[in-house]
């Protein structure tokens, strides 16, 4: 098995596009080595930091965040256990979060499709006289404040 993989390898591997790879390495998410053309070559254990990338973007971290914790993987191994248990201990609240925020979203498109709207006295997106910006920006109702009653 080759210690170092192209750029295509690492992509059908990885199921992330080359382009995703290239940005991924300017951010410094991961690194590659320069072949003697110049072509990029990746250590086998970026595919476990490239896995890790995609698992957290789908738990809602930023980049930024992102290149925080894989700042505390070791640099030239692949992590083991112990090392992903330690970096995804403090990730329980975060993702009940998101459950909670898609738990809401759920329950707004049922209540919501088709909105004629019928239904102003219970509706999540009802916001006279802009009451809900007291609470500060964004979807107030919708991001869990209670309406103005």
């Amino acid at each position: 098995m080759a210690e170092l993989l192209t750029i295509g390898d690492v992509s059908r591997r990885s199921g992330v596009a080359a382009s995703a790879l290239r940005f991924y390495e300017e951010r410094g998410l991961i690194e590659s080595e320069r072949a003697g053309s110049g072509h990029r070559r990746y250590p086998r254990p970026v595919l476990r930091r490239i896995a890790f990338i995609v698992f957290a973007q789908r738990v809602g971290l930023t980049l930024e965040e992102i290149g925080e914790e894989l700042g505390k993987l070791p640099p030239n191994r692949a992590p083991n256990r112990s090392d992903w248990s330690r970096l995804s201990a403090g990730w329980g609240a975060r993702i009940d979060q998101r459950i909670a925020e898609l738990e809401r979203l759920k329950l707004g498109l049922t209540e919501c499709i088709g909105c004629g709207c019928l239904s102003l006295g219970r509706c999540q997106l009802a916001n006279p006289g802009d009451r809900a910006a007291g609470f500060g920006p964004g979807p107030r109702y919708w991001i869990g404040d209670a309406p103005l009653g």
